[in-house]
């Protein structure tokens, strides 16, 4: 089927539908005519929700005001996640946005600092990242430097019905169209198989050319109506459930998600202007819905307020998250437990992809093809760096992490961890979101430690060895005393603007 696409139809709001929208109606202005369906009868899941740097490029392009955004979504910075207990109980470590040291043509700075390890002198790795540095003093801001030893990448912790009313405000200002009410069928072309028109319970017809689903796990169009299928990865991540309570906010607002390990699943902590957001995802086959409530609401930092959500959830991915004339966008293309923040960013990713693939004349096979591809290598990544945490794991005390510490995991994380542990090497695949230093963080602080490195860290002698740590060490404190704390930052920088 090929005819110009001039009208886009969107299901469902939250951020999947109005960051859709958003970019399309920005990018694409007059060319496109964009209609974006959602009933106010279906919740959306709104949690306090962490992000990855990539989502300031998605403001960017809106051209939203930094501290609008800030204010208007209760936001604060994220510089990285604190995992706890997930090696061994009682120890934790950092993933930070951030990178250890200063590059080096051929040679990353961690080769370095395992051969002075090996020589004796012993330091702790993210002493050496002022992502780290920051998060641990609570400070946090927006240094303006010549020198990229003292860039500090960070991204955002929001409250993301706040950012879906936000991101619709612009939309609309934009003019797309907003149409309340609740789908009851959605008609497919008999030869095509083609969606065609949605009608409404008021019986309300809604035609369009292309269809963005964003119906959340229900996939009411991708899912019910075209039929796609799905694979399931519940085998590799067990964990099927999540639960979720905000909570009264902290004095003192931290610069960094919370990642607390329980005996089967996690805890996330994430810190709002206004709240907390709290939420434990967990096996239904090692937890029952009031145990795991037990487990969230005692483990929690301030008082809650409000009832827990209970939230299901199936691993895995849509097996074609663009079928015919259908692309599925955030839920409904598949959901990966949120323990690196990544939910959002597929949302961006997904609709970025349309974008630079949009089909102009009309949906190609090859068009179609490529955007499957893409979809499909992202998801299985970021699938395989969350797998790495619970594989990585010693804990022995609970069948839950004795089944994931034990499990045949894809060959392509054998291999990377086979390949760190030998050589200390890392490799960056094409598709994977996750650099090097993500990698790096996670093996080392799961316990992994390079048995070798690099020949270019020889070059210098054990001397030049201790001076270039020390040198590193004062060149990443030397902004700390005039960066302010995180919260005086927040005030500043919303106000000022």
């Amino acid at each position: 089927m090929k005819d110009k696409i001039r009208k886009v139809v969107i299901v469902g709001g939250g951020t999947a539908g109005w960051m859709s929208a958003a970019l399309l109606k920005r990018l694409y202005a007059d060319q496109l005519d964009i209609e974006l369906v959602e009933s106010e009868d279906i919740g959306i899941i709104g949690v306090g929700e962490a992000t990855i740097p990539p989502i300031q490029l998605a403001n960017n392009v809106l051209g939203l005001d930094e501290a609008e955004f800030l204010r208007e979504t209760k936001a604060t910075i994220k510089l990285g996640i604190q995992f706890e207990n997930w090696r061994v109980q009682g120890e934790k470590y950092f993933h930070t946005f951030g990178a250890p040291g200063r590059s080096q043509a051929f040679c990353h700075f961690h080769h370095f600092w395992v051969r002075a390890q090996q020589a004796g002198y012993e330091s702790n790795l993210w002493d050496y990242d002022l992502n780290y540095l920051c998060a641990e003093a609570g400070k946090f801001a927006k240094l303006q430097v010549n020198d990229p030893v003292w860039e500090m990448q960070y991204a955002y912790h929001f409250d993301a019905s706040l950012y879906g009313q936000y991101l619709r405000k612009y939309s609309e200002k934009l003019g797309v169209k907003r149409t309340e009410g609740m789908i009851e069928q959605v008609h497919v072309h008999a030869e095509s198989g083609y969606v065609e028109t949605l009608t409404l319970k008021d019986g309300t017809e809604i035609s369009g050319d292309f269809f963005v689903d964003c119906s959340g796990t229900r996939g009411l169009l991708i899912g019910q109506a075209l039929d796609t299928g799905y694979e399931d990865w519940g085998h590799w991540l067990p964990c099927d459930r999540a639960m979720a309570v905000p909570s009264d906010r902290f004095q003192e607002t931290l610069p960094y998600t919370r990642s607390i390990a329980h005996s089967a699943g996690w805890q996330w902590r994430i810190p709002l202007q206004h709240r907390n957001g709290n939420g434990l995802v967990y096996s239904s086959q090692h937890y029952s819905d009031d145990e795991a409530a037990d487990i969230l609401l005692n483990n929690l930092d301030s008082k809650a307020i409000a009832e827990p959500k209970i939230i299901p959830f199936r691993t895995g991915r849509t097996s074609k998250q663009w079928n015919r004339n259908v692309v599925a966008v955030g839920l409904s293309s598949g959901f990966l437990e949120p323990l690196e923040s990544t939910s959002i960013h597929l949302i961006q990713s997904a609709i970025v992809r349309l974008i630079t693939l949009f089909p102009h004349a009309g949906v190609t096979t090859q068009l179609m093809d490529e955007y499957n591809r893409q979809s499909q290598y992202e998801f299985e990544y970021i699938r395989d760096f969350i797998i790495l945490h619970y594989h990585l794991t010693e804990r022995d005390d609970s069948e839950f992490w004795r089944g994931v510490r034990d499990m045949a995991v894809p060959e392509r994380i054998t291999e990377k961890m086979d390949l760190f542990r030998a050589t200390g090497t890392l490799t960056k695949d094409n598709m994977d979101i996750f650099l090097e230093s993500s990698w790096l963080q996670v093996m080392l602080g799961q316990g992994i430690m390079p048995q070798d490195y690099h020949p270019l860290a020889d070059t210098l002698t054990e001397e030049q060895l201790k001076q270039k740590l020390e040198n590193t060490k004062k060149t990443k404190l030397q902004p700390m005393p005039k960066i302010p704390s995180h919260d005086d930052f927040l005030e500043m920088f919303c106000k000022a603007s």
